[in-house]
């Protein structure tokens, strides 16, 4: 994906090379990256850490989980766990229970079933990862990743007060100099595959059946696509996902969360990036409903979403680290045919971005390629250029016959930026930039003056900015009831008092979210 950004790894030096300028295609519409996975591991070898709270002893055994392997013991600055190993391919339903002193494990590619192709069929494998509150996966090293396939399903439910974490080793050791505030891309993330429309097919044509792609990295199959808007890839619900990303070729990563082609009937809600190394979410098409993210620490872009996906976004948190990282959203459409069906379509609301990438080039809000694309009650602050507009087709009135919506729309949004607020690329000009997000109509502002404490909590100013009834949109029409909630203000918080992040989320040096948060520091596990 595009970005310029400084990547401040401590505790290992991983080459990455820069990207170029903020109009270069995303990976998401090139080609595929290899990820050279490692042979099975052996047992966790013990490493330097604190000693143990006496509290926390390993479980006695794996609970006899079919497929799992008893990987011996491992020890950090919370205890001592039990380490269950999850199979290079979960080939029947298992269910990951929480029992005190256990940690389950992540080695290399793990596969949730078998890929089923672009249609349901009887020969789907039909098998279901479900992971119950409050259980702590980690992965063993960089190039570790879960991906559930085509015809099978993840149910990884937590609570409020019992998140699911999944993290790095490093993390569970309290490498501290590894899982500091700085550290990032310790494994891959979680992929989900689903069947529902794409673009950029490497086979096949635009919007059916036929059209397919590879997840990037994968050196196996590991494919996505078809034409089954409905499809459903599990559920993902208070989740933590820490310290992902790795580097796998090139300039090339992994996110916290890839959905590619995922169905409307996929579940996500209550879910955290911290540090990733890439974006803290990336949608590769089909049709995706997500409410309450928090994205803090991502080195790269925050909500990445290309090749057609239809998403839905409601109460989002975005933070980033001082000088590190690229765009809080990008966002196109292109593909390698130039056909635009399906063509993005994507409305945030209720977001609180703050964006702290000094660089020249910097932009808060990178809209280009034809992506139809809205933002609505949201505050957005920047040291640099707020919203860059590229590719003429971004800004062309509507067509129809193109599943073409017309340009950018901005409602109630407030930005605080720098010196030059809006910027343009290739087709566009800076004045139809502005025109489009129109300061002093619609309730926009591009010269906001935020009035924030804790970093994202609304103040006065912020509460005096009328908000846009939402409940009138929706990329995806077919979403029974609608999908976003009607609110009386802008950004992810009504105020101090609305803490909807209460007790799932970890706290750092970049985002803190103060004593009602249950599960304490990222740079450690918890004992929930």
């Amino acid at each position: 994906m595009s970005r310029t950004r400084l990547l401040l790894l401590l505790g290992a030096a991983i080459p990455l090379a820069a990207c170029g300028a903020d109009d270069i295609a995303s990976p998401g519409a090139g080609g595929n990256i290899i990820i050279n996975n490692p042979a099975p591991s052996p047992s966790p070898s013990p490493s330097p850490s604190p000693t143990p709270t006496p509290g926390v002893t390993p479980a006695a055994d794996c609970g006899g989980i079919a497929g799992l392997t008893d990987s011996g013991l491992i020890s950090g600055p919370t205890g001592s766990y039990r380490v269950c190993t999850l199979p290079s391919r979960i080939s029947q339903s298992i269910q990951l229970a929480k029992v005190p002193g256990r940690l389950y494990r992540i080695n290399g590619r793990v596969d949730v079933g078998t890929d089923g192709g672009p249609t349901a069929s009887a020969a789907d494998t039909n098998v279901t990862l479900t992971i119950d509150p409050g259980v702590i996966v980690f992965a063993e090293s960089g190039a570790s990743w879960l991906l559930v396939n085509r015809g099978n399903k993840i149910s990884a439910v937590g609570t409020a007060t019992q998140p699911i974490i999944f993290t790095s080793r490093q993390n569970v050791v309290g490498l501290t100099n590894e899982t500091g505030s700085n550290s990032s891309g310790l494994w891959g993330g979680i992929v989900l595959a689903g069947r529902a429309q794409i673009t950029d097919c490497a086979t096949g044509t635009p919007g059916t059946a036929t059209c397919e792609r590879q997840t990037e990295g994968a050196i196996d199959p590991a494919r996505y696509g078809g034409a089954t808007n409905t499809d459903n890839s599990g559920t993902v619900s208070y989740v933590q996902i820490r310290y992902s990303g790795f580097i796998l070729s090139g300039n090339s990563e992994l996110q916290s969360l890839t959905t590619e082609g995922v169905g409307r009937a996929t579940k996500l809600d209550h879910i955290m990036s911290f540090n990733s190394s890439d974006d803290g979410a990336e949608f590769f098409g089909g049709r995706v409903n997500l409410k309450y993210f928090v994205s803090i620490g991502a080195e790269d872009d925050n909500l990445d979403s290309d090749t057609g996906v239809k998403l839905n976004a409601q109460y989002v948190l975005v933070v980033q680290k001082p000088d590190v990282g690229d765009s809080i959203i990008e966002a196109d459409t292109d593909n390698t045919a130039d056909v635009d069906t399906p063509r993005q379509n994507t409305i945030v609301s209720n977001m609180t971005a703050i964006h702290r990438f000094s660089q020249s080039n910097g932009t808060a809000v990178l809209l280009r390629g034809g992506a139809d694309y809205t933002i609505a009650n949201s505050i957005i602050t920047s040291p640099t250029t707020c919203l860059r507009i590229s590719n003429g087709k971004t800004i062309q009135a509507a067509d129809p016959a193109q599943d073409d919506l017309g340009p950018p729309a901005f409602r109630s949004v407030v930005m605080q930026c720098g010196a030059a607020p809006f910027s343009a690329g290739t087709g566009v000009t800076v004045d139809q930039v502005s025109g489009i997000f129109g300061s002093g109509s619609n309730n926009n502002n591009s010269s906001f003056t935020p009035t924030l404490t804790n970093v994202f909590v609304n103040g006065a100013n912020e509460t005096a900015t009328p908000a846009f009834d939402v409940t009138s949109l929706n990329a995806d029409p077919q979403v029974a009831g609608g999908f976003f909630t009607a609110v009386n203000y802008i950004g992810a918080f009504r105020d101090g008092n609305d803490q909807w992040y209460k007790g799932w989320v970890c706290n750092s040096s970049i985002a803190d979210f103060g004593l009602a948060n249950t599960t304490g520091l990222c740079t450690t596990i918890p004992v929930l």
